[in-house]
């Protein structure tokens, strides 16, 4: 009955998959890597494009909670210790919050890292998800916002253990009159995904900073949006990284003009514009608190190396196919900022982000503002 139950909600999720994802094949490290995209101006678009409410997730979000309340109610109370064998199964998406692991892959597929490891990249967060539902994922990388929208959904079956990225968008012009948000005024911008991070930073930016008459455009993703910026339709873009760096590579006439991670803290003192998290699964957690605490000391570790050894990373980050030339990956790695915070700091960015969210949409967050239970501040 059970094996019945778990093929017709696969049969469910498969559905609220973004079509062309394309099949998983083993990479030189060993992780499992979606085939989808292999340009390098076709990387990272969904990790700065999680709309709430497009996800498909519904389904997977209710299995979830089904799941977590089924083995709540069917356990002793008890904490498993996890054993040295454990295999933690890690979902990343195709862009920065996976730069920021390469590292950590690396020194798996050379059996050198302490936490036993299976990784699978992914390029939409709902493929993640499912995962998490059907437990082929224990913990994922995925947009700060989902990861409050499934707390939510699932009534408290993921838990937020660190922030992996902050600020990765970035305006993008050939105009060199552009010098701050002021200057966009009677301007023309195109932005990805409507409804997403990108759209709701930047609307939140101009109306802090009080600049009206700002034509907002919006495609599907962002490369759509860099040929568009190109071809001269708009006078600007907003664009993630690595987007924002193969922009100017690729188009000398092009130049970044603004960082809205500055520009944000301007204007929001409570809070940082936290782009990608990491959540465990809370079955997970539980049962293998030991396996998490590795895992949060090696991505502690492995961010660390994306930072300090820009070459080494670089080059890493080709090797799992994230980015196509190391030359972009050695220019993109510096903006992506990647990081690793946990704790209670963690909780006190993070809930100030999620509160600015909150204020302009609360279906951005989920409808209501994640409990304390949503970040997992075990010691």
């Amino acid at each position: 009955m059970k094996k019945k139950i778990a093929m017709l909600l696969c049969a469910a999720l498969l559905t609220g998959v973004v079509a062309g994802c394309g099949a998983s094949t083993k990479g030189e490290s060993g992780a499992s890597t979606s085939s989808a995209v292999t340009s390098s101006a076709q990387e990272s678009g969904s990790e700065e494009g999680f709309s709430a409410g497009e996800s498909g997730s519904d389904v997977a979000a209710t299995a979830l909670e089904s799941t977590s309340s089924a083995s709540a109610a069917s356990g002793d109370g008890t904490q498993a210790e996890a054993k040295d064998d454990t295999v933690v199964h890690v979902g990343s998406l195709k862009g920065p919050t996976t730069m920021g692991l390469v590292s950590l892959m690396e020194k798996s597929a050379k059996k050198e890292a302490k936490g036993n490891y299976e990784f699978r990249m992914e390029t939409m967060p709902d493929a993640l998800m499912k995962g998490i539902v059907s437990k082929e994922i224990d913990i994922a990388l995925i947009p700060a916002n989902a990861a409050a929208v499934w707390y939510n959904k699932t009534k408290g079956a993921v838990q937020v253990i660190d922030i992996n990225t902050l600020g990765v968008l970035y305006v993008v012009s050939a105009d060199d009159q552009i010098k701050t948000l002021s200057d966009l005024k009677g301007k023309s911008v195109v932005l990805p995904n409507k409804g997403a991070t990108p759209d709701y930073a930047m609307q939140y930016l101009l109306k802090e900073n009080k600049v009206s008459d700002v034509s907002l455009n919006y495609v599907s993703e962002a490369t759509e949006a860099l040929t568009d910026l190109s071809a001269g339709k708009y006078d600007a873009a907003v664009l993630p990284q690595p987007f924002a760096t193969v922009a100017t590579i690729k188009n000398q006439k092009l130049k970044t003009v603004l960082n809205l991670q500055e520009e944000w803290d301007k204007v929001a003192k409570d809070s940082k514009l936290v782009t990608g998290v990491t959540v465990v699964r809370t079955e997970f957690a539980k049962e293998h608190p030991e396996a998490v605490k590795t895992f949060m000391e090696e991505h502690k570790a492995s961010a660390a190396f994306a930072n300090e050894n820009t070459d080494e990373a670089a080059a890493l980050v080709v090797k799992q196919g994230i980015i196509e030339k190391e030359p972009i990956a050695k220019q993109a790695l510096p903006k992506c900022n990647i990081t690793y915070i946990d704790g209670k700091e963690m909780e006190s960015l993070l809930s100030g982000y999620l509160k600015t969210l909150f204020d302009l949409n609360p279906k951005m967050v989920g409808g209501t503002m994640p409990d304390e239970s949503f970040y997992y501040l075990a010691k």
